[in-house]
């Protein structure tokens, strides 16, 4: 009995090393996931920093997933990702935290401190050494950068911008950092901007960004950027570098204007479902598959799936502007995972027409 218990759970560790390796492949094509450690508070607002840096990176082939539990930081969850971002205040990092986020650099993981991350765990004399310095003080003003090295690779397409921002001053830097651009504070050359190593891994950091006024700023996103393709390992970089990017064309569209919005309207030109699938953000556990797809379902509006792994589709072939009498087309599809066949009903009521959610389960279920 022992013998087959030894075998079953040799057997069970290879079906899940086999179900991991399809879950998330070891090398070829594929986004960059960065996590993103923020915090509640809104005197740096984490959220909307989040969202706008997320918007412009992931246009380029980078993920940024969100959170405001430093409990986040252990090994396990640390292990998906290629890089951590700090944006947050917060004042203490317990000794396990502590020793996930500092084993994930060390092991050759990317590392990007921003702006008030220089604050944060001042318990941690390791991490104010791993960031290379720490917020003293600061005043608020409007200043343009000043690049110390214009040869670094993150310094490779920027140029100098002016910003309004909290003008920065720090404490215990590091010996080993390597000062990309300064602030100019009278005769004091303040760092604002460096890079260093630590292990195996890479650190950017960067003092802007304290508000929209900066992170709308092209020269400050293309820089924070630049920070986080360069922290991130030579694997990881390869593998992004072959994912393709798709760029949807924009064209003039004559589109009625219900809202009577000024100027006209762009209209983006259809993706194909490899496209979509570039083009869409997925928790770093899960792995994207086509399910259904034109031609076999057309126009869809909403979905949901039912206890049967059934996907109901509602589909407004009419909407908006070819219904001209009672009598429309829209309807809803069937898709079944099972028999990967597509069954359509036609519903000719007034209410699908008029609503463009509704729970598909109130219908009745037709037989696959």
């Amino acid at each position: 009995m022992k013998k087959y218990l030894i075998i079953f759970a040799l057997c069970l560790v290879a079906v899940i090393s086999f179900n991991g390796s399809l879950i998330k492949p070891v090398s070829g094509p594929r986004r960059l996931e960065i996590l993103l450690l923020g915090h509640k508070a809104k005197n740096h607002n984490s959220e909307k920093f989040t969202e706008i840096v997320s918007q412009e990176f992931f246009k380029n082939g980078i993920n940024i997933s969100y959170t405001t539990d430093p409990d986040d930081l252990n090994k396990d969850n640390l292990a998906k990702y290629d890089g951590l971002i700090i944006y947050a205040n917060h004042d203490q990092i317990t000794a396990d935290q502590e020793k996930a986020l500092l084993d994930f650099v060390k092991s050759g993981k990317g590392f990007i401190p921003v702006h008030c991350a220089s604050w944060c765990f001042q318990n941690s004399p390791a991490y104010i050494d791993m960031v290379g310095g720490q917020f003293k003080t600061h005043g608020t003003g409007e200043f343009e950068t000043v690049i110390k090295d214009a040869k670094h690779p993150v310094m490779k397409g920027s140029v100098p911008f002016k910003t309004w921002d909290e003008t920065y001053i720090h404490d215990k830097l590091a010996a080993d950092i390597h000062v990309l651009t300064e602030r100019m504070d009278g005769e004091r050359h303040e760092p604002y901007t460096w890079v260093k190593k630590y292990g195996k891994g890479k650190v950017f950091y960067t003092a802007y960004g304290h508000d929209e006024r900066t992170w709308k700023n092209p020269g400050f996103l293309k820089l924070l950027q630049n920070g986080v393709l360069w922290t991130v390992n030579d694997a990881a970089r390869k593998d992004w570098e072959k994912l393709p990017k798709p760029a949807p064309a924009y064209t003039d569209a004559k589109l009625p204007n219900y809202e009577k919005r000024p100027g006209g309207f762009q209209l983006q030109a259809a993706l194909n479902p490899k496209e979509s699938q570039l083009m869409t953000q997925v928790p770093v556990d899960f792995k994207l598959e086509l399910f259904a797809a034109e031609p076999d379902i057309t126009k869809p509006i909403a979905m949901a799936w039912d206890e049967r792994g059934r996907l109901w589709i509602v589909e407004t072939i009419d909407y908006p502007n070819t219904v001209r009498d009672l009598k429309g087309r829209d309807r809803i599809a069937l898709k079944s995972a099972r028999t990967r066949t597509v069954t359509a009903k036609q519903i000719n009521s007034p209410f699908l027409r008029t609503s463009s959610i509704f729970p598909p389960a109130s219908f009745l279920p037709m037989e696959e």
